[in-house]
């Protein structure tokens, strides 16, 4: 079987790398361990022979998630993580370095609010052009802790269109109730309109 290829982080895709390198190493029943790391005991000499195993599994499992996660980055971010001894020190560091402490991460989600409600279709563009805008910036925001659902996006995908859509959002909305179908066939309506 083939070894996945394990995506390279550079300093502006942290939230597009995440996401992969996540799913990887849950592939590999390591997610868990970064997660949430694993008890140390003060002294295994007290631990009965379970539970020496269980440690030396666990062990074992974290230095596989930090490879892994090394394997993820270049040089200049290994340099961040290099003092890591566990993987979910390595995450942590990672995540902190590139998403940013709370207040960070507060202001870039102000940002990335004022940015969604400004985005409107630009008249060069098609309807796929412009959701791909659309999920990128809705994505980034659920990185950063929004709480976005689908009728709210699909609202604004509607408000923002450009004007010769305008009779077919009047008919989506007087035909459509927008809790029952999904953007994708939202979507798939405005690009049939579009055709």
């Amino acid at each position: 079987m083939a070894q996945p290829q394990i995506p390279k982080l550079t300093a502006p895709n942290y939230g597009n790398w995440s996401i992969p390198m996540k799913v990887l190493l849950g592939s590999y029943d390591n997610w868990d361990i970064v997660e949430s790391g694993y008890d140390k005991p003060e002294d295994e000499a007290v631990l009965s022979y379970a539970e020496k195993m269980a440690l030396k599994d666990s062990k074992k499992k974290d230095q596989r998630a930090l490879y892994t996660i090394i394997q993820g980055v270049d040089e200049s971010t290994f340099e961040k993580i290099s003092n890591a001894k566990t993987a979910k020190d390595a995450w942590e560091i990672l995540q902190k370095s590139f998403q940013g402490v709370e207040k960070v991460k507060k202001v870039r989600l102000q940002v990335l609010r004022g940015e969604f409600e400004n985005l409107k279709m630009k008249s060069s563009e098609n309807i796929g052009e412009f959701v791909t805008r659309l999920k990128t910036v809705t994505n980034e925001m659920k990185r950063n802790g929004e709480s976005l659902d689908d009728i709210r996006v699909m609202k604004k995908l509607l408000r923002s269109l450009t004007r010769k859509f305008d009779y077919i959002v009047t008919s989506i909305e007087e035909s459509n109730d927008l809790s029952i179908i999904s953007i994708d066939e939202l979507v798939g309506s405005l690009q049939a309109h579009e055709q």
